[in-house]
């Protein structure tokens, strides 16, 4: 192998292990969106809403002239609303060839995380939360938590953990009494 060769291979597991990720709020808390599911970021103009939808969906945007789901990112998260925040600012994000806008407090940065900063889920991390986090980076400001593009739209995940437990405790129940 000649040196040339040998430097591009000790240097491409290096370029390889730097993700981007553009940096979103909600509730005041920090959170990483992947740079490559991100398309745009944009100002709400209006927001139709949804009846009978569920109720992390704020309803419908136009973006560009495409209607898009807009989802509020505290909603979905499990936080409390930031009501400091005007939740006029949407960022779209690609997700298995469909666009939806997610709806946040402010977009910070674009920042490039190394591999080796990748961290294992905290302790204290609820379960619904860490279903909907791809991964925790340590960072100067702390630890920030990546969000699973795919789990966040995906309502179906939502209607099973909440169908299995009710199922289960309701089997539990007939079975005590009998």
């Amino acid at each position: 192998m000649s040196s040339a060769t040998q430097a591009l291979s000790l240097t491409t597991p290096g370029a390889d292990s730097r993700r981007g990720f553009f940096t979103v709020q909600a509730a005041g808390q920090l959170f990483g969106l992947p740079v490559d599911a991100v398309q745009t970021i944009f100002r709400l103009q209006a927001i139709t809403p949804v009846p009978l939808g569920p109720a992390v969906v704020a309803g419908l945007v136009n973006l560009r002239g495409k209607i898009v789901v807009a989802l509020n990112l505290d909603k979905r998260l499990g936080l409390p609303p930031n009501e400091a925040a005007n939740n006029a600012l949407a960022v779209a994000v690609e997700r298995r060839g469909e666009t939806f806008a997610l709806i946040v407090d402010s977009v910070g940065d674009a920042i490039e995380c190394e591999e080796h900063e990748r961290i294992s889920s905290p302790r204290h991390i609820q379960s619904e939360r860490a279903r909907l986090t791809a991964a925790y980076y340590r960072t100067s400001g702390g630890i920030l938590p990546i969000l699973d593009v795919d789990a966040l739209f995906d309502m179906r995940a939502d209607a099973l953990s909440t169908r299995v437990p009710a199922q289960s405790t309701q089997v539990g129940i007939s079975g005590a009494g009998q």
